[in-house]
């Protein structure tokens, strides 16, 4: 039943439409709004349009200057750090040197000092030496006249008479 209730509304809307194509009526009305465009366009154009435009052009120039900007200043730190890396490297290496010509002087004159108190240190021992046995020498000198009037005494006294050296 539903079917064929649906069946006639579609026939019968079939029907009312011509055949060929659709109709459309034009009337004044409809160019109402066409107009109402066109005026709103030919009178935001410069009021509106062109200015926001234009803060858009500047806002794109004033970013790309600001990239240009930052990458340059990228580039001169850079290039600041190149430069700064290489100077340190230069005073290291300068520090390095000195150092070891500092070192080198310091191991000389070391090598100086201690050959100069050697060789004064060997002087004082050998005076010391010559000294002890000159000392020595005399000492034994001394002992042998001591020995030669003692031994002459105890003979006397024990041979009761006087001995002739």
């Amino acid at each position: 039943m539903f079917l064929a209730t649906l069946h006639d509304t579609t026939t019968s809307l079939v029907s009312a439409v011509p055949k060929g194509g659709v109709v459309v009526d034009l009337d004044p009305t409809a160019l109402w709004p066409v107009a109402l465009l066109l005026i709103l366009i030919v009178v935001l154009q410069p009021l509106l349009f062109k200015p926001m435009l234009a803060l858009f052009e500047e806002r794109e120039k004033r970013i790309e200057g600001a990239k240009l900007a930052a990458r340059k200043m990228d580039e001169a730190s850079a290039g600041a750090l190149t430069k700064y890396e290489t100077e340190m490297k230069k005073a290291r290496s300068a520090g390095n040197a000195e150092r070891e010509q500092l070192r080198a002087e310091g191991l000389k004159t070391e090598a100086d000092i201690v050959g100069k108190v050697r060789e004064t240190t060997g002087k004082r021992v050998a005076d010391g030496r010559e000294e002890l046995r000159q000392n020595a020498a005399k000492a034994r000198a001394q002992l042998n006249l001591e020995a030669a009037t003692l031994g002459r005494a105890m003979a006397s006294r024990v041979l009761g008479r006087e001995v002739d050296g």
